[in-house]
């Protein structure tokens, strides 16, 4: 499994994440806090605060295409 802070502060910006996760076969979650979501539903996404970085949790270990492909929303 491979953790990593993104932001998702404006709705366009959850509209392209979702587009991105949903291409890969893997599970993939966010985590806010004590909320666990499925990283691929847009209401479960909207469901969360966004205004604070949340943490995207990847059920896999080679994923580095899917980290590569959501670089707009990493935070180092």
């Amino acid at each position: 499994m491979k953790s990593v802070k993104i932001s998702l502060g404006m709705a366009e910006s959850v509209k392209k994440f979702v587009n991105v996760v949903s291409k890969y076969p893997y599970d993939i979650d966010i985590r806010s806090g004590r909320f666990l979501i499925d990283a691929k539903s847009l209401l479960g996404i909207f469901s969360l605060d966004l205004s604070k970085p949340v943490v995207l949790e990847v059920h896999a270990d080679k994923c580095d295409d899917l980290i590569g492909d959501l670089k707009p929303f990493l935070i180092d």
